[in-house]
C-alpha cells in the first residue's frame, strides 16, 4: 500500500500522514491490514484494489464484475467459464497483492436463487435483507436506541423489500425507548 502512495502522491507530507494511518493500526501480524472503521479505510481499499480491477477488466476481459472494498462478484452465463477464472484470481491476488481469497465465500450460483452482497440478497426484481444483517440491526439498535441509530437504519432499510422489516423496527424501537 505505502510502495503505491508513494508511487502516485508527489506530496511527501501526504505520503507521510497516510503512513502514520496506516501504520497506527496492529493487527498483531507485521505490515498486515488496514485500520477498518478509519474513513480511508474505504480510500485505501480502494487505491491497492485497483490493480486486481484492472486485471479483472482488462486482462481477463470481464465484462460484468462490481466491486465494494475487499468484497465483489462476477456475472457471466456460462458455469464453466466462471470456475475456470477462480485459480487465476486466486494467483494474482496471492501472488501481485498478496491477498487471499476466502475458500468459503466463493459461491457459483444462477440469480434466480438470489445473490448475496453487503448485506442483502439480491435477486432480479427486488432484494432483501440477508437474515444475519437484521438480526444485528436489531441487536445494535436495542443496545443503542438513539434516534440517530433508528435513522441509520431506516435509511438503509429504504433499499430493499422491507416494509415489514421497518415496521418491526419502529415498534421495537418504541417500545424500548426511555422516553
Amino acid at each position: 500500500m505505502v510502495n503505491i502512495l508513494d508511487e502516485r502522491i508527489s506530496d511527501k507530507r501526504i505520503v507521510d500522514l497516510l503512513k502514520e494511518i496506516i501504520f497506527s493500526f496492529n493487527s498483531g501480524r507485521p505490515n498486515t491490514g488496514l485500520p477498518l472503521g478509519n474513513l480511508t479505510s474505504q480510500l485505501f481499499s480502494n487505491v491497492y484494489l485497483n490493480e486486481f480491477d484492472q486485471f479483472v477488466k482488462h486482462k481477463l476481459k470481464v465484462r460484468y464484475y462490481i466491486r465494494y472494498a475487499d468484497d465483489f462478484v462476477i456475472f457471466s452465463e456460462e458455469k464453466n467459464y466462471l470456475e475456470r477464472q477462480i485459480p487465476t484470481i486466486r494467483d494474482f491476488l496471492l501472488n501481485t497483492l498478496h491477498l487471499a481469497l476466502c475458500p468459503d465465500k466463493i459461491f457459483i450460483k444462477t440469480l434466480s436463487s438470489g445473490m448475496d452482497f453487503l448485506g442483502w440478497v439480491h435477486f432480479f426484481d427486488h432484494r432483501v435483507l440477508r437474515r444475519v444483517t437484521r438480526k444485528k440491526m436489531f441487536i445494535k439498535l436495542y443496545k443503542n436506541p438513539k434516534i440517530e441509530a433508528l435513522n441509520s437504519y431506516l435509511g438503509l432499510l429504504k433499499h430493499g423489500n422491507t416494509k415489514l422489516v421497518r415496521n418491526k423496527m419502529l415498534k421495537s424501537h418504541i417500545e424500548n425507548c426511555d422516553w
